[in-house]
């Protein structure tokens, strides 16, 4: 039986062994575990609450990740900083539990993260920052350009891919055939029932570059709410294809950090260089994380990666 919660989950313990031990959670650390019900689905939520904090950091995954590893890596260390952090499983990830005989797409993640931001500000009006891992990067970005302008203080990304590009598509499927034909082979089979067939996204990307350290990989490989996860065909498509609400050049919604692993395999600088190159009306920030994969796991990029976060945040 899938686990309800990520205290019944023994992947993610694994998996931090591969951390620094200060990055390690115990229970009395682990984050509070909540389920917010959007459309019908029950959306889990890692939160670290404080009502003293000078802002709230939203945390989300990639396609290759989920609530709980950014936990570990981002939400632990700003919670211990003093920060507000919750992170999100979005639909088809994580612990979230999808409604019945829905077929959720990119298009709906952008609504979730917008609803969710929307729902977190008529609480709690602090100002509120978006870090995104991976995909997670483009789904900050995507957020902020759709959310009502002032929703958000600030977005970091681990990268930021735009997959209308054929560079990016090209570099980051599994091979460069895939990167090629994928996204028109998606885009007519999203408009049959063949939409619904689910794929595992180790066909399709380059899932073997999510982190650097092979015991680390063991353990995503076996991880069904993570790595190891199948989405459908639908989402492929409009995940390929997404168009933003405000294109990079008319973006002046707030800040950007970037966060790059020097020795990330999967999603190198230059394939981030071309969006951002294209944001010009806000301050585009770059830090290098030196020694760190994709999945930062290593000393001293995961340290630099909080240095440049809580740099970002105190100039907000």
């Amino acid at each position: 039986m899938a686990p309800s919660t990520y205290r019944d989950q023994d992947t993610w313990r694994r998996l931090q062994q591969r951390l620094p031990a200060a990055y390690r959670l115990t229970d009395e650390t682990a984050p509070a575990e909540e389920f917010w019900n959007w459309r019908g689905h029950q959306v889990h939520l890692d939160r670290y609450r404080n009502p003293d904090a000078p802002l709230r950091v939203i945390l989300h995954h990639g396609v290759g990740t989920n609530g709980r590893q950014m936990s570990l890596i981002v939400g632990a260390p700003l919670a211990r900083q003093g920060y507000d952090v919750v992170a999100l499983d979005n639909l088809g990830y994580g612990l979230t539990r999808v409604a019945p005989g829905s077929n959720p797409t990119y298009d709906d993640w952008i609504d979730l993260t917008t609803d969710f931001l929307a729902v977190e500000q008529a609480r709690d009006p602090r100002p509120t920052v978006m870090y995104g891992l991976s995909a997670g990067g483009m789904v900050a970005y995507h957020t902020a350009a759709r959310a009502p302008r002032g929703s958000l203080a600030g977005i970091i990304g681990m990268c930021f891919l735009d997959q209308r590009d054929p560079r990016v598509r090209k570099e980051t499927a599994i091979n460069p055939l895939v990167g090629a034909v994928g996204a028109p082979v998606n885009r007519l089979a999203a408009r049959t029932p063949l939409g619904r067939l689910r794929v595992p996204m180790r066909w399709v990307s380059k899932m073997s570059a999510l982190a650097n350290d092979p015991e680390a990989m063991r353990v995503f490989r076996t991880d069904r709410t993570s790595a190891a996860n199948s989405v459908t065909v639908s989402f492929l498509d409009s995940y390929m294809s997404y168009v933003p609400a405000v294109e990079p050049e008319e973006f002046t919604a707030c800040p950007i950090l970037l966060t790059q692993p020097a020795e990330d395999h999967w999603t190198p600088l230059h394939l981030s260089e071309p969006f951002l190159r294209r944001v010009t009306k806000v301050p585009v920030t770059t830090a290098l994380l030196d020694n760190a994969g994709h999945y930062p796991l290593e000393q001293p990029g995961l340290d630099q990666m909080h240095t440049a976060i809580t740099r970002f945040l105190t100039s907000l």
